[in-house]
């Protein structure tokens, strides 16, 4: 009988055990158990370098927000903490075979459609039957994407709305000539003007001009806004420059660690 590995991640240390203990109960199943998703990637990386990988991932939707009543986190946790979401698009890059299930409290058709684009396999409710949740853990290993029923008009809908928007963002992108379009690039990867100037070989002064082409042809007024738009429009970063040169207003001045 094949085997399968299941990671349960929810920060609510009875419910994550208990859920862990009820799935331990199948003949077939071997369950583990983390409070956060720091620890749940740790798990993850372990059984990894062990030959031992993880099959399924239920991980919490509201996965490190704040409980009722208590007081807001801070914008920037120094703990590494990591939302539900971003686990799952980070599982899904890390270990693309590895099938991913959110945890519900509750029918969110806008968090449910965030879940799916980030590379969920299926969101089920957290009150569902042991029944109902081992038959979605085996159908997302069939490659079966499992929703509730009252979700899926909303889901769709969603799905729908964030494909428009998509296709108006790339729209707006190719509206761009070529040299604003690697201007947006270093844009995206979070280089200044300076830097920007240095790697493409211009003056800070035409950087200044390409970039303010590109906030009015996108219809923004940040450069926020305008990294925004470029990721829905599937823009992704520049390429770091080789270690082998450092480029300096245009001049090669080192070269494999010498100067040149």
């Amino acid at each position: 009988m094949a085997r399968i590995r299941v990671l349960v991640v929810d920060d609510h240390r009875i419910f994550a055990e208990s859920l862990a203990a009820a799935l331990a109960a199948e003949p077939d199943v071997d369950v583990a158990a983390a409070g956060s998703g720091p620890a749940a990637l740790r798990c993850l990386e372990r059984g990894a370098a062990e030959g031992r990988r993880f099959d399924v991932l239920l991980v919490d939707a509201e996965l490190g927000a704040d409980p009722p009543g208590a007081a807001p986190a801070r914008a920037v946790p120094d703990d590494g903490a990591v939302d539900g979401i971003s686990l799952v698009a980070g599982v899904r890059r890390a270990q693309p075979a590895l099938r991913t299930v959110v945890l519900a409290e509750k029918d969110d058709p806008h968090r449910a459609a965030l879940a799916l684009q980030a590379g969920a396999s299926g969101w089920v409710a957290k009150d569902c039957s042991l029944q109902r949740l081992l038959a979605v853990v085996r159908g997302v290993l069939r490659d079966e994407t499992h929703l509730p029923p009252a979700l899926l008009t909303g889901v769709l809908r969603e799905l729908t709305a964030a494909r428009k928007h998509r296709t108006d963002s790339e729209r707006l992108v190719e509206s761009l000539t070529p040299r604003e379009r690697e201007v947006l690039r270093c844009m995206v990867a979070g280089l200044g003007r300076k830097a920007v100037a240095e790697r493409l070989f211009l003056s800070p002064h035409t950087v200044r001009t390409h970039m303010q082409n590109v906030l009015g042809k996108l219809g923004v007024h940040s450069t926020l806004a305008a990294v925004a738009l470029a990721r829905r429009a599937g823009v992704g970063p520049a390429e770091p420059l080789p270690a082998a040169a450092v480029v300096l207003a245009g001049d090669v001045v080192e070269r494999g660690g010498q100067p040149a």
